[in-house]
């Protein structure tokens, strides 16, 4: 028997991450003044409403998600993980109404260095094991404000033993605006602008 269970409508059916609803797009574009290529790469999981008409909604980053370790599979994964929560709140349907609470600031207007202002800071270190990041939109890793990770340049500090380059190249993923550690080390490299311009190669606008 199934007596004592809560019917799917009444605990609100839950889907997996998909796309913003385009009302909840428009909202975020037009009141949250979000850049619309952005939005369309945020995530959201929902919960309806008994009555069918109203959805819960959480918008989150994936890529973030992802770079701390969390599967979200639906509206529920969120619970215990509220710091990665962007917005939430409601969608009515039948009235295309929107209401989002803003429930973490995210720095989304991240400046795209060109290859010589890199050059710059990666020649600006100094001391041996000082190190300078620049965030990442292609490569292996995940997280950061453009969705995947950074590469962080270090002043090697065996540097000038034998054998040794002067810089080491890492990948890491990048959680709460700042690198992992140091990351993966890819290689190392004697000319800053050999490493400026691996790293412009991935330094650009936002794709996934």
């Amino acid at each position: 028997m199934f007596w004592g269970k809560k019917s799917a409508i009444e605990e609100g059916k839950l889907s997996g991450p998909k796309e913003i609803r385009g009302p909840v797009q428009t909202y975020l574009v037009a009141e949250r003044k979000m850049d619309p290529d952005l939005v369309k790469l945020l995530k959201a999981v929902e919960r309806k409403s008994a009555t069918g008409a109203t959805f819960n909604i959480r918008v989150f980053d994936n890529s973030e998600a992802i770079a701390k370790k969390v599967q979200v599979k639906d509206y529920t994964s969120l619970d215990e993980r509220p710091d990665l929560i962007i917005y939430e709140g409601l969608f009515d349907e039948g009235a295309k109404q929107v209401k989002l609470e803003e429930k973490k600031k995210v720095n989304w207007d991240t400046p795209i260095l060109t290859q010589d202002e890199i050059q710059q800071k990666i020649e600006a270190l100094k001391e041996p094991g000082e190190t300078v990041f620049f965030y990442a939109a292609r490569g292996s890793k995940n997280g950061g404000p453009l969705g995947m990770g950074a590469f962080v340049i270090e002043l090697n500090p065996n540097y000038p033993g034998k054998k040794q380059k002067k810089y080491v190249v890492h990948a890491a993923d990048v959680t709460d605006m700042q690198p992992v550690g140091k990351g993966d080390k890819m290689f190392d490299v004697d000319k800053p602008k050999d490493a400026a311009r691996w790293v412009k190669d991935a330094h650009h606008k936002r794709m996934y």
